[in-house]
């Protein structure tokens, strides 16, 4: 447990499902909502390694659930969904699955091509369609989705990635404009930055690019989707770009 670890706040009645609760910005949001009070439950394709952050938030006095999920399997969704509603009703539900990959059109297989599109625009809708499900008899709650700079525009070597982030970015406008009016607040946030990972390192210096360069913290990311969760109904965001003061645009 790092020393920065937020202590959590007086237990809520209420739970939060993250879907795709990495090891950066999943995780962060996981710490961020554990520590305001709710049940979060955490879920990838590897819930083994959720155990670490689980435990991280629970010696900080949170609460965390860690499951092993496919959110492309719509019975899993469907089963992790509502046993979250089952231990606490569900108030938040956020869709966090990237999925990028950069290859030649090419070298793009239907292969690739068609799991990329799975993880990243045909699981959230089904996170999205099963979260509104628990969430509109109540008539209030909140749908997050986490987008990319891919789902504005298309770039060389991501026809894949770009296509699943449009995807998702549709799905989210049309949940938006059904579900609004009946409580449930939608938004997706567009991260157009580097997000400060071992993995985005990585490609940095492969790339040779300066390694002082200011990159996207994944706490960042978890307090702008605490700020949308805060929002008054008569002042509801759908879309927010965040990205580091420095960056190009």
């Amino acid at each position: 447990m790092s020393d920065d670890t937020p202590i959590a706040k007086a237990p809520r009645n209420a739970s939060v499902v993250v879907v795709g609760a990495g090891d950066y910005i999943g995780g962060a949001i996981a710490r961020k909502f554990a520590s305001e009070g709710y049940i979060v439950f955490m879920g990838r394709r590897d819930g083994d390694k959720l155990l670490p952050l689980k435990a991280e938030i629970e010696a900080a006095g949170g609460r965390a659930e860690a499951r092993t999920l496919d959110a492309r399997e719509e019975e899993q969704v469907i089963a992790f969904i509502n046993e979250a509603e089952a231990a606490a009703p569900v108030e938040v539900v956020v869709f966090n699955i990237g999925a990028n990959v950069n290859f030649p059109l090419l070298e793009t297989t239907a292969r690739v091509f068609r799991k990329v599109w799975e993880l990243a625009c045909f699981a959230g809708f089904l996170t999205g369609r099963e979260g509104a499900r628990v969430m509109l008899p109540r008539g209030r709650g909140s749908l997050f989705f986490t987008g990319a700079t891919a789902g504005l525009r298309g770039g060389t070597g991501y026809a894949a990635f770009a296509s699943a982030k449009f995807g998702i970015r549709a799905v989210a406008q049309a949940a938006a404009r059904e579900l609004g009016p009946q409580g449930i607040h939608v938004a997706h946030l567009i991260i157009d930055a580097g997000v400060d990972t071992a993995w985005v390192r990585e490609r940095m210096r492969a790339a040779g690019a300066p390694q002082d360069r200011e990159l996207l913290q994944p706490a960042s990311v978890a307090n702008a989707y605490w700020a949308l969760h805060q929002q008054t109904s008569d002042a509801w965001t759908f879309e927010t770009e965040i990205r580091p003061s420095g960056e190009p645009w």
